[in-house]
């Protein structure tokens, strides 16, 4: 494992959180979730079977996270979430879509990556949305820096992939120039990447879309 880094990135907020979502995560997370732990986990024993393995950070309420685990059966999608709600209503679409793929870690992606992950383990890794911390003082807390990057391509296979999407211009333009010196990865495109159909559309976005607002999508593959 690399040395240890530290990025608050995140604020536990006290959202909604509806009958459905609290009888999901009561009756089906201990099924669907891996607890955190200070040793590298063996991602094929969790999922019982050799298959390719894709890490989400911050899977949100998980309508996203369970799409794309419905339209690749032959990968396995390892979810990082802190809040609550969100794990209960990726249970319920886990339960409803009958999805057996998708694993939960509800636990900090940063330690997660430090001690649970063993070094070039996956083949890709999906950060959609992460916050931007719009406020240039709070900056310092966005999880996209030189460190973390550098954290997760010691994690991913060569020739796997990171895709990162944010809705932020200057949390894009700084993405881009912190994933463009990072020497171990390759940019897919000359900058920016057009959506690719793997990654849906949330109904936040469509909405974002139809106000006018962009997206800004990052694919780059590690060496």
């Amino acid at each position: 494992m690399s040395s240890a880094i530290s990025i608050r990135s995140y604020v536990i907020r006290n959202g909604r959180y509806t009958n459905g979502q609290r009888k999901a995560y009561e009756t089906l997370f201990s099924d669907f979730s891996t607890p955190f732990q200070q040793e590298a986990l063996n991602l094929n024993t969790i999922f019982g079977r050799c298959a390719p393995k894709i890490l989400e950070i911050g899977s949100g309420m998980g309508e996203t996270t369970a799409t794309i685990a419905q339209q690749s059966p032959d990968n396995d999608y390892l979810a990082i979430e802190v809040h609550t709600p969100g794990i209960g209503s990726l249970l319920k679409l886990i339960d409803l879509q009958g999805l057996s793929n998708l694993r939960i870690i509800q636990y900090d992606a940063v330690a997660v990556l430090n001690l649970m992950i063993e070094k070039e383990s996956l083949d890709g890794v999906h950060i959609f949305f992460p916050d931007p911390w719009p406020k240039k003082r709070h900056h310092k807390r966005r999880l996209i820096q030189a460190t973390f990057v550098t954290l997760l391509c010691e994690r991913i296979k060569s020739g796997g992939y990171l895709h990162i999407a944010t809705d932020w211009q200057d949390y894009a333009e700084q993405i881009l120039m912190v994933l463009s010196n990072e020497t171990s990865l390759i940019n897919n495109n000359k900058d920016y990447a057009q959506r690719p159909t793997s990654r849906p559309l949330t109904k936040f976005e469509q909405r974002g879309i139809k106000l006018g607002h962009q997206v800004w999508d990052l694919i780059f593959t590690k060496k």
